[in-house]
């Protein structure tokens, strides 16, 4: 499925809560929850900020998704993120039964659809998930390297 104009649209709010992260001095990451072709949560990464080391982007806006929605899983919803995720996003992306994955930039080191490992050839997950990956990537990729650029 080729992106739409609307994917870009969320991938462009996942973008701009990337640059909040990158002014907090986390991670320069961003992700956006859809419901119903309307966002109902975002989150950018947090570790630093909430001493957790799980407050990737992904996993702040699933919690509050699942606030929102009241439920823990997130059924015909689709999650943008600037960045492929990593195995603990995936994992939760997956266990949500997040229905549709969008991402912008790879990730060669910790990239889990294919950057680093295809996790989802690897294990045998019983839910189905639809990735589009490359969605304003170049976008994401030098957001990405900016951060890293001014932190050596």
């Amino acid at each position: 499925m080729m992106s739409t104009q609307i994917d870009q649209q969320f991938m462009q709010r996942a973008l701009e809560l990337a640059q909040h992260a990158s002014m907090q001095n986390e991670v320069p990451v961003g992700a956006v929850l859809v419901h119903e072709d309307k966002m109902i949560a975002g989150g950018w990464n947090q570790p630093i900020a909430r001493h957790d080391p799980s407050a990737h982007a992904e996993m702040v806006a699933l919690r509050a998704g699942g606030l929102y929605l009241e439920n823990y899983r997130l059924l015909n919803t689709t999650l943008y993120v600037t960045l492929e995720p990593c195995a603990m996003c995936l994992g939760a992306i997956i266990h949500a039964r997040v229905a549709r994955l969008v991402y912008g930039a790879n990730d060669p080191k910790t990239g889990m659809l294919g950057g680093a490992l295809n996790l989802l050839d690897v294990l045998p997950w019983s839910h189905p998930l639809t990735i589009e990956g490359g969605v304003l990537a170049s976008q994401s990729t030098t957001l990405l390297q900016d951060f890293f650029k001014s932190r050596r």
